[in-house]
């Protein structure tokens, strides 16, 4: 299955609120929704689901790529930083995978993509979801430049100038998407959630294109 796909139409499903199982039925039962949003009580919104199901998959990129550098990196603020992207991002991955057993009774699917069926309606879409996405990313990033290459990463004369060029538009990724759910998602634990990796990957965002500039100098 290609991850990137799956990012990609979370992007689009989102953006654009008239997509299957992300928006609401009926307007009536959205206002009907208790502020406490109780988990055990039935939605049909589904945001929620399909964030975990697309996020984990996002972070375990991440945190391969943050293996490798933690052994080929030569600069020390790289390994550190990967350090930092594997301890979060795997915690991540822990809580998500928690409560997703918890809410919905079953584990995380394995290819995510099948189980929402996105591949059959949405992927003639998939170009148009992609086109949509490349005004949302911003800083001059379009979606399709968020590509993690590891066969390009370990063959890179420079090790460390690859991984932040490729990780840079890999937390764009993640913050882009972590966005539209903090203001879509039902459940307060996904939106604390998205509102954590708006903040901690953005400072990464800065820290890394910091040291671009410098490096490149």
């Amino acid at each position: 299955m290609n991850k990137k796909f799956l990012v990609y139409s979370l992007v689009g499903l989102l953006s654009s609120g008239t997509a299957g199982g992300f928006v609401l039925a009926n307007s009536k039962q959205a206002q009907s929704l208790p502020a406490s949003g109780n988990p055990q009580q039935p939605r049909s919104i589904r945001v929620d689901q399909h964030f975990i199901e697309m996020m984990i998959p996002h972070h375990q990129d991440a945190i391969a790529m943050a293996d490798l550098a933690l052994s080929r990196a030569k600069r020390p603020e790289v390994k550190k930083i990967a350090e930092a992207i594997k301890k979060e991002q795997t915690l991540e991955i822990e809580e998500m995978r928690t409560w997703y057993k918890k809410w919905y009774g079953k584990e995380v699917p394995a290819h995510s993509m099948t189980d929402m069926g996105m591949m059959g309606n949405h992927h003639k879409q998939g170009q148009g979801m992609m086109g949509q996405g490349q005004g949302m990313m911003g800083q001059g990033q379009g979606m399709m430049s968020m590509k993690m290459d590891i066969d390009a990463l370990k063959k890179a004369p420079d090790f460390d100038k690859e991984f932040v060029r490729q990780m840079i538009p890999h937390h764009q990724m993640a913050v882009k998407m972590a966005q539209m759910a903090s203001g879509r998602a039902v459940r307060p634990e996904i939106r604390t959630l998205a509102q954590s990796i708006i903040k901690s990957q953005n400072a990464e965002i800065a820290q890394m294109q910091g040291w671009q500039q410098a490096w490149n100098q």
